[in-house]
């Protein structure tokens, strides 16, 4: 069996290849940072949703099921 004889890529070719795995690798990284913003939102939104419901219940308490509250004026109806 004939040896093959290793061949080496040109600094233009070597360079080219590893400029486009940098900036694929940093395109996979800001990916991995807008996943964690998304879910650090998402969480923000559930603790929201929690203090609105807390909130809501209180002022039905205060006001009555029926009541309406224009959240511009604050007005009961």
């Amino acid at each position: 069996m004939k040896k093959q004889e290793s061949k080496l890529a040109t600094q233009e070719e070597l360079k080219a290849i590893q400029e486009m795995n940098a900036e694929f690798n940093k395109a996979k990284m800001a990916i991995g940072d807008v996943e964690l913003q998304k879910h650090n939102i998402m969480r923000h939104i559930e603790q929201l949703k929690l203090k609105f419901t807390a909130h809501e219940k209180m002022l039905t308490e205060k006001y009555g099921s029926e009541a309406v509250i224009n959240i511009q004026t604050g007005e009961i109806t």
